[in-house]
């Protein structure tokens, strides 16, 4: 099918790469041209702008958005709905927040324009491996994207979760409990690495628990990665960055009355991490590099950690 690719980011390049190699007719945007002229090498379809992706498009027209949540996001939508006809399709598959996918559905269905939330998460493996898309909708505006959605997933890693705003709400709590995980790997291998007497090799377990320990697991897999390299490790920063999700899950918590004491010590504990230099959060930082390509703060110790502005779209 021909569908549009709005953000060329870590993300959204590899979608639209996966997309093409699926056989899709794939036009690409980004406000960086370089970026589009990169995938136009690989097969899409280069746009110079908003009117020219929307005129390269039969109807009724396709166009995905792959931009940072928040005022990126707002203010593409909004030229998107400037320039789109009744008909039409939009899907925000970046990490927004579900009240606003709510709202932004109502408006655009006053003129005649589908809105599908989609929460992606795969991360930087995703090109390779197919991602896991958590989809919201109308049921007819989902069906007809379907194909991509199947093809852009990995095997049993798509599925219809409900109306507009369902796809970015069980997102946002996927990230709630991937701040979770990420927090316990981190703790345990931070007592690990405080047995000094004991001289463990903390690659050694990583790799051993992967091998029928109840608590592997893909992140426990990058975690083996992270600290098979002890030289890139040691220059990892214990900076820990949140991009919205977990303190939308733990306000969430809060307004349904669900406790959630883990999710929510964990998004603390990213506040810590801004303060000092331990171990556990060196760990997260590093995991979070190697699923989704996060900034590392590398700088020598002690120095104040930059602040690098929001997050990429996705996870």
């Amino acid at each position: 099918m021909q569908l549009a690719m709005v953000g060329l980011g870590r993300m959204g390049a590899s979608m639209a790469r996966r997309l093409v190699a699926k056989g899709h007719d794939v036009v690409v945007y980004d406000v960086d041209p370089a970026r589009a002229q990169t995938e136009a090498e690989g097969g899409a379809t280069p746009a110079t702008g908003l009117e020219d992706l929307v005129a390269k498009l039969e109807p009724p027209r396709a166009v995905w958005v792959m931009v940072p949540s928040g005022e990126a996001t707002r203010t593409t939508l909004a030229k998107l709905a400037a320039v789109l006809e009744s008909g039409d399709t939009v899907v925000d598959g970046g990490n927004s927040n579900y009240h606003d996918s709510q709202q932004v559905w109502e408006d655009f269905a006053q003129q005649g324009i589908g809105f599908i939330d989609a929460g992606v998460s795969g991360g930087v493996w995703g090109e390779r491996d197919g991602y896991c898309l958590m989809v919201g909708g109308e049921e007819e505006a989902v069906r007809r994207l379907e194909p991509a959605f199947v093809d852009l997933a990995t095997a049993d890693g798509y599925a219809h979760v409900g109306p507009a705003g369902a796809g970015h709400y069980t997102k946002m709590v996927h990230n709630g409990i991937e701040y979770g995980l990420l927090q316990a790997y981190a703790e345990g291998f931070a007592l690990l690495e405080a047995a000094t007497e004991l001289d463990l090799d903390l690659h050694q377990l990583a790799a051993l628990w992967n091998h029928g320990s109840v608590v592997r697991s893909w992140l426990l897999e990058l975690a083996e990665a992270a600290l098979g390299k002890p030289e890139e490790f040691a220059s990892v920063r214990g900076f820990v960055e949140d991009s919205g999700e977990g303190r939308w899950t733990v306000e969430e918590a809060v307004n349904r009355a669900v406790p959630a004491p883990v999710i929510t010590a964990s998004l603390f504990e990213r506040f810590s991490s801004r303060d000092d230099e331990r171990f556990a959060a060196r760990i997260i930082a590093a995991l979070r590099n190697q699923f989704g390509g996060h900034r590392l703060h590398t700088a020598t110790p002690g120095e104040p950690a930059p602040d690098d502005g929001p997050s990429d779209a996705g996870s």
